[in-house]
C-alpha cells in the first residue's frame, strides 16, 4: 500500500531542502530561485518505530524492515496558480495525486534568501496556497454540482448523492473554507466525496521551517501557525530544514550527540514522518521471525484479511485466521512461545479489526 505526502509551499520556503533531508539524497535541487523543482521528485522514507528493535531483539531477527511513506517534492506555487500562473496547472495536478499535503511555511528571517512575496508572514503564505487550491475546487464544483442536481432530479441516485455532499463542499468554498470541513452523512456520501478528489479535502500538516536557534521550541512565527492548525483541526510541527540537511550527511553514530547539543531529543524529520502517518489515519502491525522483523501499514479500521493482503494478495484471498499477539504482551512475555503459554496468543477471524502494534501470523489456503 503506497501513501504519498506532497510537500508544497511558496518558492524558497525550504521545501526541497526538507525533501533532500527526508530522503537523505540530493535528488531535488535546492536553489535560491523559484521553480528550481519542476518535475515532482519522489522519495520513500522509513517510518521511525522503536518497537521494531525490541521485537527483533526478542525474536533474534536477522533484519529489520520499517514501513515507509512516500514524500513528493512539488514545484513551488505562486499567486494565480489556479489560473495557470507560474507552474500552476502542473502544481495542482501533482497535488491531486497525493494523499496528504505537507505545507512548508517559512518561519525564519534571512536577508540572503529571497521571499517571493517580499516579506516573511507564514499565515499569509498559507492563505495564498490554500486560496489557490480553493479557487481550483470552486471552479470545478460550480460546473459539476448543477449538472449533478439536474440528473438527481431526473432520478439518478448517484447524482443525487453527489449533488448533496458536493453541494455542501461548494457552500463551504464559497464561504472561503476548505472542502475538508464537509461532513458526509453516510458511507455513500463519504465514498462520492472521496472520489471527487478535491484539493482542499486533503488533510494538511503544517511544517514550520525555523532557523537553528529556534529548532527546539519554535518562535513567534511558528506559534501563529500552531494556532491556525489547532483552529482547523490540522497538524503542525517545528523543523529547521537547514539542521535536518546537516544531520542527513552525518554518520548515524554522531547524530544523537549533535541533537543533544541543540536541545533536541529527536530529529524534526522524525516528527514530520510520524505526523504524516497520523494525518493519514494509519496504523502499524508487525510480522516477526528469525529472518526479519517487519512493520506493515494499514488504515485505522482495517480487518485482518486486509492486513494479510498487504503482505501478499494470496494471503487475503485464502485467509483462514490470524494468530495475533499484542505488542505489550509479546515484549512482557518474551516472545511468541511465552505469549502462547500465557494464553495471550489469540486466534482471530475475518472480522477482527487490527490494532496498532499487533504482532500477526496469517494462516491461509489457496
Amino acid at each position: 500500500m503506497g501513501f504519498r505526502c506532497g510537500i508544497v509551499g511558496l518558492p524558497n520556503v525550504g521545501k526541497s531542502t526538507l525533501f533532500n533531508a527526508l530522503t537523505e539524497t540530493a535528488a531535488a535541487q535546492a536553489a535560491n530561485y523559484p521553480f528550481c523543482t519542476i518535475e515532482p521528485n519522489v522519495g520513500n522514507v522509513a517510518v521511525p518505530d522503536a518497537r521494531l528493535d525490541k521485537l527483533a531483539a526478542i525474536a533474534g531477527s536477522a533484519k529489520i524492515i520499517e514501513t515507509q511513506l512516500a514524500f513528493v517534492d512539488i514545484a513551488g506555487l505562486v499567486r494565480g496558480a489556479s489560473k495557470g500562473e507560474g507552474l500552476g496547472n502542473q502544481f495542482l495536478g501533482n497535488i491531486r495525486e497525493v494523499d496528504a499535503i505537507v505545507h512548508v511555511l517559512r518561519c525564519f528571517e534571512d536577508g540572503d534568501v529571497t521571499h517571493v512575496e517580499g516579506k516573511v508572514d507564514p499565515i499569509a503564505d498559507a492563505e495564498t496556497v490554500e486560496t489557490e487550491l480553493m479557487l481550483s475546487d470552486l471552479e470545478s464544483l460550480e460546473k459539476r454540482v448543477p449538472n449533478l442536481a439536474k440528473k438527481g432530479q431526473q432520478g439518478d441516485k448517484e447524482s443525487k448523492i453527489g449533488a448533496s455532499v458536493l453541494g455542501q463542499a461548494l457552500d463551504l468554498l464559497r464561504e472561503g473554507k476548505p472542502a475538508r470541513l464537509t461532513k458526509p452523512k453516510d458511507e455513500e456520501e463519504a465514498r462520492v466525496f472521496a472520489q471527487a478528489q478535491l484539493l482542499t479535502a486533503k488533510p494538511v500538516l503544517y511544517v514550520c521551517n525555523v532557523d537553528e536557534a529556534n529548532a527546539a521550541d519554535g518562535n513567534a512565527f511558528s506559534a501563529r501557525v500552531f494556532e491556525k492548525a489547532k483552529a482547523e483541526g490540522a497538524e503542525a510541527v517545528v523543523v529547521s530544514a537547514a539542521i535536518e540537511a546537516e544531520i542527513a550527511t552525518m554518520p548515524s553514530e554522531d547524530r544523537g550527540e549533535f541533537l543533544a547539543e541543540l536541545g533536541l531529543s529527536e530529529t524534526g524529520l522524525a516528527r514530520v514522518i510520524q505526523a504524516g502517518y497520523k494525518l493519514l489515519h494509519l496504523l502499524t502491525f508487525f510480522t516477526v521471525g528469525p529472518k526479519e522483523a517487519r512493520a506493515w501499514t494499514v488504515h485505522v479500521g482495517a480487518k485482518a484479511p486486509q492486513a494479510a493482503g498487504e503482505i501478499h494478495t494470496d494471503f487475503e484471498r485464502g485467509f483462514i485466521r490470524a494468530e495475533t499477539i499484542a505488542f505489550d504482551d509479546y515484549i512482557a512475555l518474551g516472545g511468541e512461545s511465552g505469549a502462547r503459554d500465557a494464553g495471550k496468543l489469540r486466534q482471530e477471524g475475518k472480522e477482527y479489526v487490527v490494532h496498532d502494534g499487533d504482532v500477526m501470523l496469517f494462516r491461509f489456503n489457496v
